[in-house]
């Protein structure tokens, strides 16, 4: 490689991307498209359990529509979060080579996460539109900054647990427990506002619950919702990323022998 280090790094970033882009899209047959049929799968359970008991409105909004666009921004940022706690052991080998940074692996392995659910999340809006479904945005920015915001939140996350992974192995299992009641407190499938207080502005702590509902409120601005704030997410999601970018840096040596 060359001396320019910002080069180095960027062709780095390439390479990494493209080797976890291939795996995790043609690692093994049908890779592709179980990206896809989970979360139809989890969207089609959910809305059979509405239809059963007979809800056909939430918030205003109707119910697939509205459990398809929690649930997405939601599996992007569990996703995310769970390609960076598995990045280091997936990407040991390359650590052979000096240009390759523990960070680097993480980083490379949020980012195909990213490309992947942005992805199907417009496949699976064309499909609800093929049904003349409600999913024409009307503030396409506040839905990207909801989304990207999830997934920022996600990688944060992903690094503070790789590293705890790795000071206290049994916390993994904890951090994989954690993510079912984290799903119930987000406003992926209960609506917040039937929550009564004080328990409501306890739940309005958790930012994926933020990321969510500004998703929903991006397609439809009159959803009545809890008062949410991406000011909110985007300073939790930073917190954590710089949190999570020092564990990474004073502990490199130790993430790259384990």
């Amino acid at each position: 490689m060359s001396g320019n280090p910002v080069k180095n790094t960027l062709m780095v970033w390439k390479a990494l991307f493209l080797k976890d882009a291939l795996s995790r899209f043609f690692g093994s047959r049908g890779a592709w498209a179980w990206l896809l049929i989970e979360p139809c799968i989890h969207i089609g359970i959910m809305v059979v359990m509405f239809t059963v008991i007979r809800t056909r409105v939430i918030g205003g909004v109707d119910v697939p529509t509205w459990l398809m666009v929690g649930m997405m921004g939601f599996f992007l940022f569990r996703r995310t979060s769970v390609q960076g706690i598995h990045a280091l052991d997936c990407n040991r080998a390359f650590f052979a080579f000096r240009q390759v940074r523990p960070f680097d692996t993480a980083l490379t392995s949020a980012v195909v996460e990213l490309f992947a659910m942005f992805w199907i999340f417009v496949i699976l809006l064309v499909i609800f539109a093929f049904f003349r479904l409600s999913v024409i945005p009307e503030n396409t920015l506040t839905v990207l900054s909801g989304f990207f915001g999830l997934w920022l939140l996600g990688l944060g996350y992903g690094l503070i647990s790789s590293v705890c992974m790795r000071i206290v192995r049994d916390s993994g299992h904890l951090l994989q427990i954690l993510m079912m009641p984290l799903m119930f407190i987000s406003g992926v499938i209960i609506p917040m506002n039937t929550i009564p207080e004080p328990y409501r502005s306890y739940v309005a702590l958790n930012p994926v619950l933020h990321g969510l509902e500004c998703m929903r409120l991006g397609f439809w601005p009159d959803y009545h919702t809890l008062d949410v704030s991406l000011w909110y997410l985007y300073g939790v999601a930073m917190v954590l990323l710089v949190i999570g970018m020092g564990l990474y840096r004073s502990l490199e040596t130790r993430l790259v022998a384990q």
